[in-house]
């Protein structure tokens, strides 16, 4: 009996005391999840570099002003229109900086172009006048508005062609006279760039050369003539639509890609 009473007062302690055992027992830990981490942000600031090609059309039209044997044309006379079409390929250099939303820029471009057009002079009924535009060269300022890797952006500033002219005489080919000239004029344009990889950025843009009306002074060739002797003066017109597919290399400290913030390339933002 005694034992009996032993067990069963030993039994009970054990039930009384595995509560307080519980409760000592330390919780267990528990680690928040890191917040996920920012979308990348793209920044267009800094430098770049790139190459451009597409096609253009030049519109010109000539009017005849002067003539060797017959003297000053007045008024002028219209020999017609046409348009010198044809391809171009060049490379650009620029500067961003970013604001917001905002992009400021300015940028300088160079250009081959082979924009070349003929038409039939409509005071020479027998002679033929082509244009060729072979260069031309861009200095603009931008303002655009980004959203993230994508920029939307206008450009305006100074343009300058490197033009060629040629008569022709239709029944046998041979070439009468020429004249070459840099003409400076004015541009506006605009595009949409996207940054699709690290550095690296793809662009459709249109631009628009106001080039005014010069007057050319022609000289004979040998083959119509004593060479380079003054054969006749027209006033020429131009216009010039570019169309372009640019892309760009932009700089960065140590090529900053998706995730490190540097000079245009795009980084994550900082809280």
């Amino acid at each position: 009996m005694k034992k009996l009473l032993l067990g069963t007062v030993g039994l009970v302690a054990l039930g009384l005391a595995a509560p307080a055992s519980a409760a000592d027992i330390a919780a267990r830990p528990y680690t928040k999840a890191p917040p996920p981490a920012p979308p990348p942000v793209y920044d267009w600031s800094g430098f770049y570099v790139g190459a451009n090609g597409g096609w253009g059309t030049s519109h010109k039209c000539w009017e005849l002003t002067s003539e060797a044997t017959l003297g000053v044309i007045s008024p002028p006379f219209g020999e017609g229109c046409h348009n010198a079409n044809g391809g171009t390929a060049g490379g650009q250099i620029g500067y961003r900086w970013q604001s917001a939303g905002w992009v400021y820029g300015v940028e300088g471009q160079g250009n081959w172009a082979d924009f070349k057009g003929s038409n039939t002079s409509l005071f020479f009924q027998t002679i033929q006048n082509q244009s060729r535009v072979n260069a031309f060269g861009l200095l603009t300022g931008q303002i655009g508005y980004a959203w993230n890797n994508v920029l939307l952006y206008a450009k305006g500033g100074a343009a300058v062609t490197g033009d060629r002219y040629k008569t022709f005489d239709i029944p046998t080919g041979l070439l009468l006279d020429s004249a070459n000239e840099s003409r400076w004029g004015g541009t506006v344009g605009a595009g949409i760039e996207w940054g699709f990889a690290p550095n690296w950025s793809l662009a459709f843009e249109y631009d628009h050369l106001f080039m005014g009306n010069r007057n050319i002074n022609f000289t004979t060739v040998s083959t119509f003539g004593t060479p380079g002797v003054f054969s006749a003066s027209d006033r020429i017109g131009q216009d010039v639509d570019i169309v372009t597919a640019r892309i760009n290399w932009h700089f960065g400290a140590g090529n900053a890609g998706w995730g490190s913030p540097g000079w245009g390339g795009p980084g994550v933002a900082r809280y």
